[in-house]
């Protein structure tokens, strides 16, 4: 496989697996032993559990955290992300005065933060961290404090393990399903010797560390390949693919050196705007940054949202020819879009048809660079979130015309090249999945008794 950013994407997938289970998460979990009797636990969710293992009712090992910063000087303030409880950043505090935090909670090492509300809207986010220094948080988490002889990295493992099987998402009451210590309180908790919580805590501790640490390098190596990927492209489009070609200075901020037998132009004079009204038989297209412009028809079985469908005045709607460009409504932020189709679209968006001979591949490619997105930007006064750009800010904007034979070798040579970096990045994101997977799987089944922790394996 082509090696990127000098990143054989062929060792990709060996990347970190000298840590155990990491080249084969599946076969590491059936390798590993069980206990030699279960019992069925009476809950549906839980399964069968060891035969030596008991439940019993979350009260015995929860206690509500209520502890207020009135009259405290704690200042610290946390905020649960991504499973983890992290220091909120000052930029986030903005505006807050010191009394304000009078009405947060305290925090200490080992507490349980649960984000509890909110559950019928929200099944993506993790809803359960565990403290490790001390601090502030607003009142609207549960705070849990680990009591008896429970421990609290056990605990949390079991909790992070229903809220990442969706288990938690049984609890909670209300319009939203909302949790509270109630459903906490009722909870059932393995009641286990202090030493067993403890080895199952250091073991998962030491997994956990590697397999994010996998991930962590899988990610950037994705970023590599990213980053990689738009030099090659800028490169390629900007200046061909002879490396010995003469160049020069083309005289435009944005473009910099280009080919000497490349020509600038003015984009109005190569492409002008299709101002026709829609046809009888056109087809309503989208305007979207991921696919360009396509039906909605096509946009909706690649997506599987619903596009509202106008059924009236479509003939003040604007005729679209294949491989038009459209400026759409969000243009500042991702480039002109190719239209793949013939179509009509509304009336508030912009066609550009070409006026010259060119290859619509390569002006694919080269509208959608980020150096020319931001020369975009500077042609406008202001610059908001969904602005409309209109054909006086596409004029503004010089472009450079190679000739006709070597637009389309480029293209070629783009899309050749975007093929295999995007195989390469698609492997990584399926490795960091299965990674996630196994990190998931591996959680649950040793919190339930699922597999046998011993010893030799902490």
């Amino acid at each position: 496989m082509t090696n990127l950013s000098g990143i054989n994407l062929n060792n990709a997938a060996a990347v970190s697996s000298k840590s155990e289970g990491m080249d084969s998460p599946s076969n590491n979990l059936v390798l590993m032993s069980e206990y030699e009797t279960y019992k069925n636990s009476g809950v549906e969710w839980l399964g069968d559990i060891p035969s030596s293992w008991n439940l019993k009712p979350g009260f015995v090992a929860f206690a509500e955290n209520k502890r207020s910063n009135k009259g405290m000087k704690e200042s610290t303030v946390l905020s649960l992300s991504y499973g983890n409880i992290v220091i909120k950043p000052e930029e986030k505090l903005v505006g807050l005065v010191p009394e304000s935090f009078e009405t947060y909670q305290l925090v200490e090492p080992n507490d349980i933060i649960i984000r509890c509300t909110d559950l019928q809207n929200d099944k993506v986010s993790l809803r359960t961290g565990l403290a490790k220094d001390k601090g502030i948080i607003t009142s609207a988490y549960l705070n849990l404090r680990v009591k008896n002889s429970f421990n609290s990295r056990f605990l949390h493992y079991y909790l992070y393990s229903l809220d990442t099987t969706k288990v938690l998402y049984k609890f909670g009451s209300g319009l939203r399903q909302n949790l509270s210590f109630l459903d906490f309180k009722r909870l059932p908790v393995f009641d286990l010797p202090e030493a067993t919580q403890i080895s199952i805590a250091d073991f998962l501790d030491k997994k956990t560390a590697q397999i994010d640490e996998a991930i962590a390098i899988k990610e950037q190596q994705i970023n590599l390949l990213k980053e990689r990927k738009q030099i090659i492209i800028q490169k390629a489009v900007t200046q061909g693919l002879d490396p010995n070609v003469p160049l020069k200075d083309s005289n435009v901020d944005w473009i910099g050196k280009i080919p000497e037998h490349w020509e600038v132009r003015r984009s109005k004079f190569l492409f002008t705007q299709r101002k026709e009204r829609a046809w009888k038989d056109d087809v309503q297209l989208s305007a979207t940054q991921a696919y360009g412009v396509i039906p909605q028809e096509q946009y909706e079985e690649l997506t599987g949202k619903r596009v509202v469908k106008i059924q009236f005045h479509l003939d003040k709607r604007k005729h679209v020819e294949k491989d038009d460009f459209v400026i759409s409504m969000r243009s500042f932020q991702g480039g002109l879009e190719r239209a793949w189709s013939q179509g009509c679209i509304r009336s508030s968006y912009v066609v550009l048809k070409a006026l010259d001979d060119i290859d619509p591949a390569f002006y694919g490619y080269l509208l959608k660079l980020p150096s020319y997105i931001a020369a975009l930007q500077q042609t406008a006064s202001f610059i908001r979130d969904g602005q409309d750009l209109n054909f006086d800010n596409f004029s503004q904007v010089d472009l450079f015309i190679p000739p006709i034979l070597e637009q389309r070798e480029i293209a070629n040579y783009v899309n050749s090249f975007m093929t295999s970096s995007d195989e390469g990045i698609n492997l990584l994101l399926a490795q960091i999945e299965k990674l996630k997977e196994y990190k998931t799987t591996l959680i649950n089944s040793a919190v339930t008794g699922k597999i046998k922790i011993t010893p030799e394996m902490v």
